[in-house]
């Protein structure tokens, strides 16, 4: 049995909060503001979510430091001075550890402490919330914080465990880092981390493999150290920043051109997705309204990236291997690189492609595929994640009936707003499925849910009641809704990890609602300004 925290409080709480990543962060100190006892039980040893297990060489955010930080205090957003556009891995993580230094959380989190299950007591409506140390802690609120992209997914390949080389994932790196200087590495995957990951590679290793399953779009992040004027004039600009964003489709303070690409010439056209080119990253995908509902407007965004990113590769032939063929720009996350295309010109880089050559089996030595047989010293899994309701699913978590929540979304996830579940009363989860999710800036989409849930259990405060459950019909009503505004898109089109494509097995299912992000914030005011409407609230 693992050693419990030293930080292990009360057995008894009114709130417990599984995650200590951005959403949990905030949960602890919003809702110990409000005068809730709150446990937060974190799987790490340290604060940062996401940021402290991702730390592989090149981990950078794809959204502007400025915008991914937190909102709720005026004196941290002046305090706190980001070195670039783009903030890599250990300034992210040295800014989520100054926010628990700042507000004093840590003294509410039990680190190392992985809960294992989450059973209601249909009785008192509280919730027992067990864990691998052995700590079990009763709550009447038990809010998920474990966040959409926790889960690591490691690939189904005939012989990985026979692998006798150094094998690594890019969501569970070293904290130490590795030095691959000499050796012959491979990586597999060419989604978002493996983008990022395999420019730094090449200039370590003697000879780098990159074994592409599926080609994808990235732009560069065009990053840049920002001055001390950048930062000033950032900060005197917070307010109106911060109102763009929380109105915007994605959480950030760019707005999309007023015209749908067709409507504008060909010039204006060319002009504006240079403009979003220079800017960088995921938001290339919004330059025009209808770039994610209009075919013909995709394959303008399309065919500029495509002239872009060819302009760069010396090998025709491998540009034709790097650009995607498959499914239209902006339905799979872009990716924000630093030179991804640029390192293919290099002597000791070589692109494997999958598709043509799939992987046959790995052995002690090395990399099997239909044609060749590719030694290895370290293999690199740079495969994702199962993503949106990967981390909710390895807990057992049990409500009404014995019911588990796996149990409950064995066709696919099924919420009220993304935030409350039928049979699940007092269980919000944050920032997961049935919400813009990964399809906003997650920083203030913590903000937004955890507000929105403070608000709820101070409501049921001043009504006296016990809890709050999603009705049936509220949340058959969303689901319909969230599915009838992705199939109003392209993003259906393409075989994602929106829709779980990539989890063998995983019902096909779109699951971030699509409609954005202020409009969802919209939406779930209005439910609570309607007295929670879609909600049964459970008198005493």
């Amino acid at each position: 049995m693992k050693p419990s925290s030293p930080a292990q409080g009360p057995a008894e709480v009114d709130v417990v909060v599984v995650g200590a990543g951005i959403a949990g962060l905030y949960a602890l100190h919003k809702f110990r503001s409000r005068g809730l006892t709150v446990r937060v039980l974190e799987a790490g040893d340290g604060v940062g979510g996401v940021w402290y297990w991702n730390r592989y060489p090149g981990a950078r955010c794809d959204v502007e430091s400025v915008d991914y930080s937190y909102s709720f205090d005026d004196a941290l957003q002046q305090e706190w001075n980001w070195s670039e556009k783009y903030a890599a891995q250990p300034e992210i993580l040295a800014y989520l550890e100054h926010v628990a230094d700042r507000f004093d959380l840590r003294r509410d989190i039990e680190f190392g402490t992985r809960v294992t299950d989450v059973v209601l007591d249909e009785q008192t409506l509280r919730w027992q919330v067990d864990t691998d140390t052995g700590r079990a802690v009763t709550a009447r609120f038990v809010v998920l914080a474990t966040g959409p992209l926790s889960n690591a997914n490691t690939p189904a390949i005939e012989g990985l465990d026979t692998f006798a080389g150094r094998m690594l994932h890019t969501s569970h790196w070293p904290h130490e880092g590795v030095d691959l200087t000499g050796e012959r590495v491979g990586v597999i995957g060419t989604g978002s981390s493996g983008i990022q990951a395999i420019p730094c590679l090449a200039e370590q290793a003697q000879r780098l493999h990159v074994f592409q399953r599926t080609a994808n779009y990235s732009v560069p992040a065009g990053n840049t150290p920002l001055t001390e004027q950048d930062r000033q004039a950032q900060k005197a600009d917070y307010a109106n920043r911060r109102r763009l964003s929380m109105a915007s489709g994605g959480g950030s303070p760019h707005q999309a051109h007023p015209e749908p690409a067709l409507a504008v010439s060909e010039q204006e056209r060319r002009a504006a997705y240079e403009k979003r080119w220079a800017l960088g990253g995921v938001l290339f995908s919004k330059t025009f309204p209808d770039q994610l509902t209009d075919a013909a407007a995709n394959d303008t965004a399309r065919l500029f990236w495509e002239e872009k990113v060819r302009a760069v590769i010396d090998d025709p032939r491998v540009a034709d291997l790097l650009v995607p063929g498959d499914h239209p720009i902006g339905t799979k996350r872009i990716c924000t690189d630093t030179n991804y295309y640029q390192t293919y010109n290099r002597d000791n880089v070589e692109l494997v492609d999958l598709k043509t050559t799939p992987i046959a089996r790995i052995d002690a030595e090395g990399v099997h595929t239909t044609a060749a047989h590719y030694p290895i010293d370290t293999l690199v899994l740079a495969t994702g994640f199962d993503a949106m309701t990967g981390s909710v699913s390895r807990m057992n978590i049990v409500g009404r009936d014995g019911t588990t929540l796996n149990e409950a979304w064995r066709e696919g996830p099924k919420t009220y707003l993304g935030l409350g579940i039928t049979g699940f009363p007092n269980l919000f989860n944050l920032t997961g499925p049935g919400s813009p999710s990964v399809l906003a800036n997650m920083v203030l989409h913590s903000e937004l849910h955890v507000d929105w849930v403070a608000e709820a259990i101070g409501f049921l405060e001043t009504r006296g009641a016990v809890a709050m459950e999603a009705r049936a019909d509220a949340v058959a009503s969303w689901v319909d809704e969230c599915a009838a505004r992705a199939a109003g898109t392209l993003m259906t089109e393409a075989n994602s990890w929106y829709l779980g494509a990539n989890i063998a097995g995983r019902p096909r299912v779109f699951m971030p609602f699509v409609g954005g992000f202020g409009v969802y914030g919209q939406i779930i005011a209005e439910v609570a300004a309607a007295q929670y409407k879609g909600f049964d609230v459970i008198e005493a």
